[in-house]
């Protein structure tokens, strides 16, 4: 049976960013495989909300901005979800891509061993790589890098997993839901940094582009769940890289390039190789469509003419691509603009599940791909676990979550 890769893909390459790869090395490396469990529940959440957004932009022929303001009952309501949307996406993914670029960086760092971290001319590759992406902006193209970029990815992190060689017995035994002492913020962070809000509007929109026929959603909903299921594989196999290597190690490990690097002294150059080119591949895919994401959301919210959505869709992705450039080389630390992100992820989060799922019961707009009783099930408590998620990335901006 022929799988058509395409917008899954490109979901899986925006979660799996330097956060992510962060936060899987540190999950690994503090607590050994005993939160693998959080990833599987992530990973099933993100397939079934994005396989909602996959029969939206496919079976509707709308993305998830376009429906946000044309589903709103009340005109105040339609701006100020669509001012909600502009902040968290457009403010946050601006301030994160300074991450996307510095961790892209770091990769490089790592498999270059005479430039120093942080080197300028690392991040303006990065960067430029990423500027380059979003300019040239044709679906195809984008889609096919990206593509490449993970297939690259999920290779060097399976790789590495296959190199430092993980005790299938801890691995499973991991699956069992548990909590270690001081691991309730990191299976938290695990769970937040794959459901994320700014795919649902990538999956959308880019469903809708690459297959144009809602014959096409059994295939588009196949590729969904292949590729999220990929991509939450390659997560779980970085933090079983991280356990196998460094729990217990006794090492301070703050990020994946520090995993590299680490592990180099017990399973040589090789090891740090693959953890590097893992590394920049995540970086390079966030760097690319962090903007992405943000210029499909905000050309739909705005709903002008195919020109001007042209000129908002490249002048929003170069923008989000600059200011992450100017934050990863002035080495600011952007907590004004992220704290703002962390107040609008977390309304938004939940929000936009809701949202989903009370488009997802429309007929008059899908038709025989509205939800199922059981999609509603898990949906509707996917809801709830997000708008816990969402309470607490409030309550941390405000500082009242530690």
């Amino acid at each position: 049976m022929k799988l058509d890769f395409g917008p899954g893909v490109l979901v899986a390459a925006a979660f799996i960013g330097p956060g992510t790869v962060t936060a899987c090395t540190l999950a690994g490396a503090n607590f050994g495989f005993a939160l693998i469990w959080a990833l599987v529940f992530a990973t099933g959440a993100t397939i079934i909300l994005q396989d909602m957004s996959a029969r939206l932009g496919v079976g509707a022929r709308l993305g998830l901005g376009e429906a946000l303001m044309q589903s709103a009952p009340i005109s105040a309501l339609k701006w100020g979800l669509g001012g909600l949307v502009f902040a968290a996406l457009v403010i946050g993914n601006s301030a994160y891509e300074g991450g996307n670029i510095a961790g892209g960086a770091l990769g490089l760092d790592a498999l270059l061993t005479s430039a120093s971290p942080g080197q300028a001319w690392l991040v303006l590759l990065i960067s430029g790589l990423a500027a380059l992406a979003v300019i040239i902006g044709r679906y195809e193209i984008l889609e096919r890098v990206l593509i490449g970029l993970v297939v690259l990815m999920s290779a060097a992190f399976i790789l590495a997993a296959l190199y430092v060689r993980p005790n299938p017995v801890d691995l499973f035994g991991g699956l069992i839901p548990r909590i270690p002492d001081g691991g309730t913020l990191t299976a938290i962070a695990l769970i937040g940094t794959t459901i994320v809000p700014y795919n649902l509007f990538l999956h959308a929109a880019a469903a809708r582009k690459k297959w144009t026929d809602s014959t096409d959603l059994s295939e588009a909903r196949k590729d969904s769940a292949f590729s999220i299921g990929l991509g939450g594989l390659v997560s779980i196999l970085i933090l079983s890289t991280a356990a196998s290597s460094l729990f217990q190690s006794g090492l301070e490990i703050s990020n994946a390039a520090d995993m590299a690097l680490a592990i180099e002294p017990a399973f040589g150059v090789t090891g740090r190789y693959l953890v590097g080119i893992g590394l920049f591949a995540a970086g390079l895919t966030s760097a690319i469509t962090a903007p992405l994401a943000t210029a499909y959301a905000l050309s739909e919210l705005l709903g002008r003419k195919d020109t001007d959505r042209a000129l908002i869709f490249r002048g929003t992705a170069l923008f989000v691509v600059l200011v992450g450039a100017s934050i990863s080389l002035l080495g600011i630390r952007p907590v004004s603009m992220i704290l703002i992100a962390q107040y609008a992820n977390g309304l938004l989060l939940p929000i936009v599940a809701i949202f989903l799922l009370l488009v997802m019961n429309r007929k008059d707009l899908l038709g025989d791909h509205v939800n199922s009783l059981r999609a509603n099930i898990l949906g509707g408590g996917i809801v709830l676990i997000t708008f816990g998620l969402g309470l607490r990335s409030v309550l941390r901006a405000a500082g009242i979550w530690g």
